[in-house]
């Protein structure tokens, strides 16, 4: 197996990493502040104007027809360059969903501005009582004359405040088993009847809203797949996002190099850090692991190069690395110590407080896009058939 990329991926990687060196200088930054978010957004509009922010995608849509290899180097790069992807929801998730079971119009009109950054897409899955049992949503979605009536509430919406739009699974039957009554809608976040309350998380940002739904109407056009059949839908749409998570693994390996940096460069007792067998195995072992997470990730992609759809691959992806970057944090915050509880205001927070941020963050990945719990019953049952307990 070869596990190079070639000229021409290598070609694009250095130019891609050149455009980034230019266009992009915020390395610390927090898309709560009015001139991150512009910044990156201006970035995503220059991305999106050279076809790169979805450039897998078909041209008739606002992609190049790009090879997922390409694709790959892209997301790589834009880690590599602490670059956000301001609209993640519509890139990674609702595009590459609607391009499998979205009508041609639906296609036709939502694509391209995602493709352009025109919008910003967030989603609305979990509810206060439906998170890992997703299937027990309660927000409910009436059919009148030509609209959905919608009525309820969703939590952990990742910027929920910046939102254009949502995709949001709503129950349309609620006399049938649980999964059989879910639709999946597309809905105007400036609908009448939307509202929005901030999550502040324990990092101290508020990345979460809470968004309530009074009556709000939907178009009936914008349905996804067909009534009561959306749980499909939205099972693509988390495959998705989970092989969207496995490019985290770049962000890992930055992370993870900031560590190795200190350890070289912080003495103790008159030697450098990593000369302490306990930090040089622990760093060591956690590169074999970050490599480890590398590869899975370039495994969905290598499956999504061949037409094939990562299903419980994405979750070992996931479980993998989301488990790594805690590992990593929790490692860090001890190689550090007392001075990785500091904040990145203090003049004495080591790592301008990057660990720290990591180590109360890194708690909810685990989570979110399908507990681990939930995606080792995945990899059980789908990828090593095993029975149901």
């Amino acid at each position: 197996m070869d596990f190079r990329f070639s000229e021409e991926e290598e070609a694009f990687r250095k130019e891609v990493r050149e455009f980034l060196r230019k266009e992009w200088t915020l390395t610390d930054y927090d898309l709560d502040n009015q001139e991150h978010w512009d910044a990156a957004k201006e970035l995503e509009r220059k991305l999106g104007a050279k076809g790169w922010l979805c450039m897998a995608w078909p041209k008739e849509y606002g992609g190049l027809g790009a090879s997922h290899m390409h694709r790959l180097v892209f997301q790589e790069e834009m880690a590599s360059a602490h670059a956000p992807i301001l609209d993640g929801q519509g890139v990674y998730m609702v595009g590459p969903c609607l391009m499998a079971m979205g009508t041609e119009e639906q296609k036709r009109r939502f694509l391209p501005p995602i493709a352009r950054s025109e919008v910003v897409w967030v989603q609305g899955f979990s509810e206060p009582n439906a998170g890992s049992d997703l299937a027990s949503l309660q927000t409910r979605a009436v059919l009148d004359g030509d609209d959905y009536v919608v009525n309820g509430q969703k939590t952990w919406t990742t910027r929920g405040h910046r939102g254009d739009w949502i995709h949001l699974m709503v129950r349309t039957d609620p006399n049938v088993p649980k999964h059989k009554g879910i639709s999946y809608l597309l809905v105007d976040m400036r609908s009448p009847g939307v509202s929005i309350n901030p999550i502040v998380n324990m990092a101290g940002r508020a990345d979460y809203y809470e968004v309530y739904f009074d009556n709000v109407h939907v178009p009936k056009s914008n349905l996804v797949g067909k009534e009561n059949e959306g749980w499909r839908v939205a099972l693509t749409t988390l495959a998705f996002e989970r092989s969207a998570i496995g490019s985290y693994a770049v962000q890992t390996r930055e992370i993870l190099q900031d560590l190795v940096q200190f350890a070289r460069e912080t003495k103790r007792d008159g030697q450098p850090l990593i000369e302490d067998p306990m930090i040089g195995r622990g760093l060591a072992e956690l590169a074999i692991e970050t490599e480890v997470a590398q590869l899975l990730s370039h495994r969905i992609v290598w499956m999504a190069s061949r037409g094939l759809m990562p299903n419980y691959e994405s979750s070992v992806a996931k479980t993998f690395t989301t488990e790594l970057q805690q590992r990593i944090a929790n490692f860090g915050i001890h190689v550090l110590g007392l001075y990785g509880q500091l904040e990145k205001d203090s003049k004495w927070a080591a790592l301008e407080g990057r660990i720290r941020y990591e180590y109360l963050w890194t708690v909810g990945v685990t989570i979110y896009a399908g507990s681990n719990e939930i995606q080792r019953n995945i990899i059980a049952t789908r990828g090593l058939n095993l029975p149901r307990g």
